[in-house]
């Protein structure tokens, strides 16, 4: 499944439905956030449609982050049936992230 961007008015709508969701906030300037990206794209290719992926920019969605409490970014919270599961703050491996899901699913 393709990781969609996510937005304060979309946020409900996205995330917090049936299923598990990956949220990852980020911000263009962040380095690590830069990193991630491409990690976030292979977990995408290998976890196919079981696990969606969803990306907040913080500076254009303050909302959201202020609501999940982000205080660092990268920040990646796992939902499942809407419902948030775990946090993890700052820069994991591909294998680090899958594990995670694991637990969730």
């Amino acid at each position: 499944m393709a990781i969609v961007n996510v937005s304060d008015q979309s946020f409900n709508n996205e995330v917090e439905g049936q299923g598990v969701v990956l949220v990852d906030f980020w911000a263009p300037w962040c380095g690590p956030c830069k990193m991630l990206a491409p990690i976030l794209e292979d977990l995408a290719a290998d976890v196919g449609d079981s696990v969606k992926i969803a990306k907040v920019n913080v500076d254009e969605n303050p909302e959201s982050a202020s609501r999940f409490g982000v205080m660092s970014i990268p920040t990646l919270i796992f939902f499942k049936d809407g419902q948030p599961v775990d946090k993890v703050v700052g820069l994991n491996s591909k294998d680090a992230l899958k594990n995670l899901i694991a637990k969730h699913q």
